[in-house]
């Protein structure tokens, strides 16, 4: 009979498996923006909330907080250097404005789990109400984590295209708030429980959107894709005019100059033959 400890921790690394391949799924996505050297539609709210969420979970799984939580300080204490890692990616390739919002969010979240950190260390002096205090604020921070593709989702509704909702990401997500679920029963923890339980049906839903449009999203790939392959065609075709032209311009000016040349040659012969011939002048007007 496996004990209660020992299957909590083979869950426990379990959903660090899945949690690190949900931290490490936005990679190729960060690849993307770095060959293309812009973050194109890709918000950073996703990273912004998942760092949050993971340093809270951090301070909660601290032996001062809440005892036997290793598994929760190993996985989210890596997740937080991940996605600053992302952050400070986002920040390099984001235009001025989008730069400095996200800069300004990035700030406010390190001084309050700074904050927070201090009061409840310092101020607070039982474990159980420290675990009380930093589980509530855990659970906004997981429901906010969860809840921030809703930005991503209404994206792919409104353009019908799950381009920028990537698969991996949406179903490990979906996987990772299940694994947690089934951890949070053993023992029964509720500040684990709610939060992970609202993440696997934001990931269910998810997972509707992408079969709803994976098809359109291919549609519309094609379509872009024909588009820009006619684009450059007509540019290939309206640089050959264009060359064409050029090579033809030197003949015909050359041509233009040689009437000129017999054009002004004519001309002058007409004046000399003319200054040059007997001139008469009208007798009446001499006096």
């Amino acid at each position: 009979m496996v004990s209660a400890d020992a299957a909590r921790t083979v869950v426990g690394i379990l959903g660090n498996i899945i949690s690190l391949f949900l931290f490490l799924s936005p990679v190729k996505t960060f690849i993307e923006i770095w060959k293309e050297g812009s973050v194109q539609n890709y918000s950073p709210a996703p990273y912004l909330a998942t760092l949050m969420n993971c340093m809270a979970w951090t301070l909660y799984g601290l032996p001062m907080v809440h005892s036997h939580s290793t598994l929760l300080v190993t996985i989210n204490g890596s997740g937080s250097a991940i996605q600053l890692a992302y952050i400070i990616l986002f920040l390099i390739f984001s235009d001025r404005q989008k730069r400095l919002r996200v800069f300004l969010v990035l700030l406010l979240e390190l001084f309050f789990i700074s904050l927070l950190t201090v009061l409840v260390l310092t101020r607070v002096h039982t474990p159980k109400d420290r675990c009380m205090i930093v589980g509530i604020i855990s659970i906004l921070f997981s429901v906010m984590m969860y809840a921030s593709p809703l930005v991503v989702m209404k994206l792919v509704i409104t353009t019908r295209s799950v381009e920028f909702m990537p698969f991996f990401l949406s179903f490990t997500s979906f996987a990772n708030g299940l694994v947690w679920s089934a951890y949070s029963l053993i023992p029964f923890d509720p500040f684990i429980a709610v939060p992970n339980a609202v993440g696997s049906m934001f990931g269910v839903a998810q997972l509707i959107l992408y079969a709803t449009f994976y098809r359109s999203t291919k549609r519309l790939i094609g379509e872009r894709k024909h588009k820009s392959e006619v684009g450059l065609s007509e540019v290939v075709v309206i640089a050959a005019e264009d060359s064409r032209k050029a090579d033809s311009a030197p003949r015909k000016s050359t041509v233009v100059l040689l009437k000129q040349m017999v054009h002004e040659r004519f001309s002058y012969h007409q004046y000399h033959h003319r200054m040059t011939r007997p001139q008469f002048q009208d007798v009446s007007l001499v006096r």
